[in-house]
């Protein structure tokens, strides 16, 4: 499953995907904004509706 429709993804699948991606292809959320072009402001918003934010110490999305 990829995440380029990421508005389309419920937020746990989304969750999980990201995570996955940033832990095994990613070294940062800007390279993974970049490899996938997502457009960091409506991730952004995704991650505030889901009630999440990006960690870059552990470079991974973490519950608030």
């Amino acid at each position: 499953m990829e995440i380029h429709n990421l508005e389309h993804l419920e937020g746990a699948i989304m969750y999980g995907i990201v995570n996955e991606k940033l832990r095994l292809e990613c070294d940062s959320l800007d390279d993974l904004l970049a490899q996938f072009e997502l457009d960091h402001q409506s991730f952004q918003h995704k991650l505030d509706e889901m009630g999440c934010y990006y960690d870059p110490v552990v470079n991974q999305l973490r519950q608030k």
